[in-house]
């Protein structure tokens, strides 16, 4: 291996280097690492494929893209002899790039990592690479002898060492930057110029050497199994962009339905729903259909029947209607119907009145006939601003004395149920802040690109005992109306400030907590003295928190509102604007508004980047806060695209949506920030 031919039999053999296939080898070198850099930025997220699935993909990814760029610079390398390479110890050779990059992507997504760690993980990867490298030009066959000269040997094996400490580094303490395309092309560049480096190293310890009576054949000098440069080339390169693209495919696709479709149906959940009623282009129809006694399935029966029940009930519900209405099950036992083109509600009702005639037939679950008590809700929105209001509007219905689970089919009349309804909300608010019916869930807003959690938005929540799982867009306006928010309000201070004592002790760094404050409530004195007072009592600072409040809120009483927020920036508390962008009669006055923050409303962001309108709205709005030295926070990212646009556009966005975390309660965001430090 090391010993040179002795005497004047043998003469040194010289090749030359084809540049354009030593440009692909590093190519080939660079989009592994990129595709390896994705799928590890890709495993640090919650999904249904587990993180080590990532991981392994990754493995592949980088192993393939080493193996092809060693053997697209073996093939580099001409020489005037006919070379072959050995089939098994070829193939052979991928496997210790694999083990090697896996261990590497493995331990440097876990926590407790030392220098240590990173020089045994670079050494051990180092060695794999070396490895795939040495068995990889034993697999050579030709008519020559070579020797290696020692200090190269050793030079090519310490680069690959040093050079995967350092990228192993890099992805333990920069992965938090890897988000950004640029910056994960840079990497990647990096680490292929580095893996690259190895190969050509360890290739220049490498002495070939000839018999003198050799008859050497010039026309081998380009012709070096070519067919060998085409096979590596192009395996190489389906693999990793065949993975990355599959990577990504399943990235979106898993997101999506883990957000928003249920498991059992697959049908579209709550979450969609709630969305679609926020639309521009609002439905026109709703009908929700609620089954009474399905509890009393499960308790006859068990909960795998009951599944099988509500399977039953989706497949039927969505069979026997019109294709121009979308189908969600939006609670345990609800299913709801929305249209989508223009529909006359005496249409909905015939459909409705159909299915109400499916179901009054027994059917058959496991040979056991089956019975299902059921009412329609049916209620209408005649323009925008009615869109809001038309769940509301069939809860009141099916919640109304008068209905009867007998398959009737119910059309909301303002007459007989909104008083019902809204009363009853706002009589059980007092009783549901004390039972725990009312509580607090917590929304992280983080820095971008550094992943830094800048803090979190208090948001409420209603389990109601009647009604279930209100949404806030439901009970927030009716407890405004009947002058019950602020009591509300200072409910939900005191909890937020016992909170952040808590998180205090415990030695959690949650930063500034936000808290949405009702429009009427800004100018009321009465704020202030519960702030100071509450503060007080939980030995908590006015920088600890921050005051939430919306456009069209000040843009009623614009002088109140901002000497309201002029005294409450000079007690030290920062306030956001929230849901910039949805009264623009404000924007005349903002430069006047002592705010410290604009929260970017997700209307405008869902669309982005696909919309060229929204982003143009976006990058405009940007540069209004920027021009203004305000922090700027983008609510409801969804996507990586959206976040990729944002860190483009944007110097220092703080983004706050499902990309990173759903709202949680206290005990699951105090798992996710510790998961998130490790």
């Amino acid at each position: 291996m090391f010993t040179t031919p002795s005497g004047e039999q043998f003469i040194e053999l010289h090749g030359s280097y084809s540049f354009p296939l030593v440009l692909l080898s590093v190519i080939i070198a660079t989009v592994a690492s990129y595709t390896a850099i994705s799928m590890n930025e890709r495993a640090q997220k919650n999904g249904f494929i587990h993180r080590n699935i990532w991981l392994i993909l990754a493995s592949i990814a980088m192993g393939f893209g080493i193996w092809s760029m060693h053997f697209i610079g073996m093939s580099a390398y001409s020489l005037p002899v006919e070379m072959q390479f050995h089939k098994l110890l070829t193939v052979v050779s991928v496997i210790p790039a694999m083990l090697a990059s896996f261990l590497a992507f493995y331990i440097a997504s876990r926590s407790k990592r030392t220098y240590w760690t990173y020089i045994f993980v670079g050494t051990v990867m180092g060695v794999g690479i070396s490895s795939m490298h040495y068995i990889g030009m034993y697999a050579m066959q030709m008519d020559l002898q070579y020797a290696y000269d020692k200090g190269l040997f050793v030079a090519s094996i310490a680069i690959a060492i040093i050079v995967s400490v350092i990228a192993i580094y890099i992805f333990s303490s920069f992965h938090r930057f890897l988000v950004n395309r640029v910056i994960q092309l840079i990497t990647a560049i990096v680490m292929g110029l580095a893996v690259s480096s190895m190969h050509y190293t360890g290739m220049a310890a490498i002495t070939f050497y000839v018999p003198n009576d050799f008859t050497l054949d010039p026309q081998q000098m380009h012709m070096m199994d070519m067919s060998g440069v085409a096979v590596s080339v192009t395996i190489g390169m389906i693999i990793l962009l065949g993975t990355l693209l599959f990577s990504s495919l399943v990235d979106r696709y898993v997101e999506y339905r883990a957000n928003y479709f249920d498991v059992l149906t697959k049908l579209p959940n709550r979450r969609l729903f709630e969305q679609k009623l926020g639309k521009p282009v609002f439905p026109e129809h709703l009908a929700i259909w609620h089954l009474h006694d399905l509890e009393k399935v499960n308790r006859e029966y068990d909960y795998k029947f009951g599944d099988e029940v509500i399977q039953w009930v989706a497949n039927m519900l969505e069979s026997s209607t019109s294709n121009k209405m979308d189908l969600y099950r939006i609670e345990g036992n609800r299913f709801a119907f929305l249209t989508r083109d223009m529909y006359e509600e005496k249409q909905m009702q015939e459909e409705m009145e159909k299915v109400a005639e499916l179901l009054r037939q027994p059917f058959s679950i496991r040979n056991q006939e089956v019975m299902i008590q059921a009412v329609c809700a049916i209620s209408k929105a005649y323009n925008y601003d009615e869109a809001s209001s038309i769940y509301a509007n069939a809860l009141s219905v099916l919640n109304h004395r008068s209905v009867q689970y007998t398959h009737e089919v119910v059309t909301y009349d303002p007459s007989i149920h909104t008083y019902t309804f809204e009363r009853e909300i706002a009589d059980d608010v007092l009783s549901a802040m004390y039972k725990g019916e009312l509580y607090l869930v917590f929304q992280p807003k983080v820095s971008m690109p550094t992943n830094e959690i800048m803090g979190v938005e208090t948001l409420l929540r209603w389990n109601h005992p009647v009604y279930g799982m209100l949404s806030p867009g439901v009970f927030i306006p009716i407890l405004e109306d009947h002058d019950r928010m602020m009591d509300v309000t200072d409910w939900i201070i005191k909890l937020v400030c016992r909170q952040i004592s808590i998180w205090s002790v415990e030695g959690i760094p949650i930063g500034q907590v936000a808290i949405n404050i009702p429009g009427q409530y800004i100018i009321s004195p009465r704020l202030l003295k519960v702030l100071k007072r509450t503060l007080n009592d939980y030995d908590i600072k006015p920088a600890q928190l921050e005051l939430e409040i919306t456009e069209t809120s000040f843009v009623k009483n614009i002088a109140e509102a901002m000497r309201a927020v002029s005294i409450f920036r000079e007690e030290g508390f920062s306030v956001a604007l929230d849901d910039f962008g949805t009264g623009v009669s404000s924007l005349s006055y903002l430069k006047q508004m002592p705010i410290s923050t604009l929260k970017i409303d997700k209307s405008f962001i869902d669309e982005i980047p696909h919309s060229k309108k929204d982003s143009s709205i976006i990058q405009a709005i940007i540069r209004l806060g920027e021009s203004l030295d305000l922090s700027i926070v983008f609510e409801g990212v969804e996507t990586k695209e959206q976040v990729e646009f944002l860190v483009a556009t944007c110097k220092d966005p703080v983004i706050q949506g499902y990309y990173f975390a759903k709202p949680m309660k206290p005990e699951e965001l105090k798992e996710w920030r510790n998961k998130d430090v490790e």
